[in-house]
């Protein structure tokens, strides 16, 4: 909108087409005026900046109020234009995060400012209210990561660096624009205009002013709200650490902090693990027609905010060391942390594919998610998914939007051997999706991206090219335990044992001082659990990753009760009841 438009004063309210705009009741109003206090705009006024964090949650009472993305720079646009009785922010506000547009007064009126924690509290205490909130923050998030607002971030396609920086954003949720150096025009007058020389980029740059130079995914989510750890004293302790935020530490960490147990969950890249990167989880229950994988997660987030939890992002655990009944944890940046109890939801992470020159391919061409992400480099070209299991069949559908052809490479005889019937069903009945069973890839070309695959059918060991501009990669998955080699019994393929399996080879002495064996969900080392796909004989389902995470919270309170020299039993000698809280002495 230009600014002649604007002193003419035709700002025109945005319809809610996708409920990411509603309006609120006034009932609704004259609750939430009993938490916040009524103040007068003026016209132009700036309520909240792009780059600040918000402070309050504002509420229009009257007059008229634009968002605008990269307000001032030359991309500047509108985002929306809001009324009476609409409420202004997004899904940043909740999460702690900056603002990633402003908020600019058109029209004088009056609102309704409410202080970003008493909102927040009333998020959680008011389904209905928070539901609403939730919904319509979701949804402007959405609008936010495909307009490309937020920053940019400066980089070439080939560089491992800008993947890094683009996959940490796209993991997080987090609305920025990629600026490809080999290929954006905008590039080179971006380079002269902060004289960056291309050997210092990637880049990331926001608010036209703020710059980064290749920057680390610890000071990239500083620059942006993400709560990443900071350098912790050597005493710090809480009494739970979960280490992974997918679902199953998400979990644990809403049952632990709902509990009252100081709860402490970390991940080295992002909040939701493999689950985030599905479009859709149509058999979820409580979802009959499905949930993304990004909103389920933003759910759980909030939820575990809600209750107290503590969640740092990217903060990778290097080492777990035993000491004086607890658990010292240490992170790759030499930060220390005691826990009494420790759950490990670390996840796994697909295995990579073994074919000759696919090294310099991936990241660039060869992907092992399909995210918005990646689907939105995909051009309208043909793409390749490998994999016979139910992520490949979410990410063969998902890709059918975006590509002009979907090529399933399925290396068995059967699709239904590994994929979900339901799945079965939509992937061999879309018009996009040719499954091409008993298939395998035996070659890449293409110099600086992917042209074609070499495939082999494994049956009549016959060969053919077949086009595809991206390889989406889903062969299974190995689990992210290096750090616990001779911490703790693992497996033959590196899973965590657990129960009676930890039991077996678990050392006798150290159990013995206990009375009693693991538990469950508990390893070769008391007081430390392994919840989730990372957990040997896990079901690899989102659901069981959920179970999974709230049961080894039960086990956590057996673990302190039994032990005897951390707490704990309840008034007048009795164990607390199930889900209860416990208290420490």
């Amino acid at each position: 909108m230009s600014t002649a438009e604007h002193e003419k004063g035709a700002v025109r309210e945005t319809p809610d087409r996708y409920g990411a705009f509603p309006r609120l009741t006034p009932e609704q109003l004259e609750d939430l005026s009993a938490h916040g206090e009524r103040r007068r705009t003026a016209e132009d006024e700036v309520l909240y900046r792009e780059g600040e964090p918000f402070r309050e949650f504002l509420v229009i009472l009257s007059g008229t109020v634009e968002i605008l993305s990269d307000q001032g720079g030359p991309d500047e646009r509108t985002v929306a234009v809001h009324g009476p009785g609409r409420f202004l922010g997004e899904l940043g506000l909740l999460e702690g995060q900056a603002a990633f547009n402003t908020a600019v007064v058109r029209e004088a009126g009056e609102i309704l400012a409410v202080p970003v924690e008493r909102q927040r509290a009333l998020v959680g205490s008011d389904p209905v209210l928070g539901d609403l909130i939730l919904r319509a923050y979701l949804g402007r998030r959405y609008l936010l990561i495909g307009l490309g607002a937020g920053f940019r971030i400066l980089g070439s396609c080939y560089s491992r660096d800008t993947l890094r920086l683009r996959e940490f954003a796209a993991r997080n949720r987090l609305p920025h624009r990629w600026v490809d150096l080999e290929r954006d025009k905008e590039a080179e007058a971006l380079l002269r205009r902060f004289a960056i020389r291309p050997e210092e980029t990637p880049v990331v740059l926001w608010q036209g002013e703020r710059l980064l130079r290749n920057p680390s995914n610890a000071e990239l989510a500083r620059l942006i709200g993400l709560p990443a750890p900071a350098p912790s004293a050597e005493n710090e302790r809480c009494e739970v650490m979960v280490v992974g935020a997918g679902p199953a530490g998400l979990a644990a960490a809403v049952y632990g902090a709902s509990d009252g147990l100081t709860t402490v969950t970390v991940d080295a890249v992002a909040t939701g693990g493999q689950a985030a990167t599905s479009s859709r989880i149509e058999n979820y229950l409580g979802f009959p027609s499905g949930i993304s994988g990004g909103e389920l997660i933003e759910r759980a987030v909030l939820q575990a905010h809600k209750f107290g939890a503590r969640l740092m992002v990217p903060a990778e655990v290097s080492a777990l060391t035993p000491q004086d009944d607890e658990y010292i944890v240490t992170f790759t940046d030499g930060s220390r942390t005691r826990a009494g109890a420790v759950v490990l939801a670390s996840g796994v992470r697909y295995r990579r594919l073994e074919v000759p020159g696919i090294d310099r391919l991936e990241g660039i061409s060869v992907y092992y998610a399909a995210t918005v992400h990646e689907a939105g480099l995909c051009r309208a070209d043909p793409v390749a998914v490998v994999g016979g299991g139910n992520s490949a069949g979410q990410a063969a559908l998902f890709l059918a939007q975006h590509a002009s052809e979907v090529h399933l490479l399925v290396r068995g005889s059967d699709l239904n051997a590994d994929m979900s019937r339901y799945l079965v069903d939509q992937v061999e009945q879309h018009p996009k999706i040719e499954v091409l069973l008993h298939t395998e890839v035996r070659g890449v070309a293409g110099e600086e991206k992917l042209e074609s695959l070499t495939v082999e059918d494994n049956a009549s060991h016959e060969r053919r090219e077949l086009q595809a501009a991206a390889l989406f990669v889903f062969i299974g998955a190995r689990p992210r335990t290096e750090w616990l080699k001779g911490v703790l019994a693992l497996d033959e393929r590196g899973f965590v044992l657990t129960g009676a399996d930890a039991g077996a080879v678990a050392d006798t002495n150290r159990w013995a001082s206990l009375g009693r064996d693991p538990m469950l969900l508990e390893t070769t080392l008391p007081g430390v659990f392994a919840a989730g796909d990372v957990r040997s004989g896990s079901v690899k389902r989102v659901a069981s990753a959920t179970g999974e995470g709230a049961m080894a919270i039960r086990l956590v309170h057996e673990h302190r009760e039994r032990k005897g020299n951390l707490v704990t039993v309840g008034p007048e000698g009795r164990r607390p009841e199930a889900g209860g809280p416990v208290s420490s002495r």
